[in-house]
């Protein structure tokens, strides 16, 4: 993938990953179900689902919600992307639609219309769990 230095960086896969190509010109209406990466440069109509990566390139064009572990995006996308992982936005993307993940990274050039929604890797103390009360406060006359 190309990052905001412009030289090109590998996007690691592992040695047994199932890896999916959808080049330019590729169309579909419906919804799409991976297993492993999937690089899309198409225009596609409907849902993308994939429990591993979803790589949309600069060509691709997707009117309907992705999710995935991880979404790396420099295409067009109009609906939600919600990743278990990450979501990378490339300087090339332009989002219409709300981003849900862990992690987010937005690169300078995004155009991005929506909500972002990204609470980090840290566990944070849900509202059910019990609160340390803190000490009573001494109170002092002065006179």
């Amino acid at each position: 993938m190309f990052g905001s230095n412009g030289k090109k960086t590998e996007l690691p896969l592992g040695g047994n990953e199932t890896r999916t190509f959808l080049a330019r010109g590729f169309e579909f209406k419906g919804s799409l179900s991976f297993e492993g990466t999937v690089r899309i440069d198409g225009t596609v109509e409907g849902e993308i689902r994939s429990s591993g990566t979803v790589i949309l390139g600069e060509h691709a064009f997707i009117a309907g919600d992705v999710s995935a572990g991880t979404v790396v995006c420099g295409g067009r996308v109009k609906g939600n992307v919600m990743a278990t992982e990450r979501v990378q936005l490339l300087p090339s993307a332009v989002l219409h639609g709300d981003v849900i993940a862990p992690l987010v990274q937005i690169e300078e050039g995004v155009r991005f219309h929506g909500s972002c929604k990204a609470e980090g890797r840290a566990k944070r103390k849900s509202i059910e769990e019990p609160h340390e009360a803190a000490p009573p406060a001494v109170r002092h006359r002065v006179s």
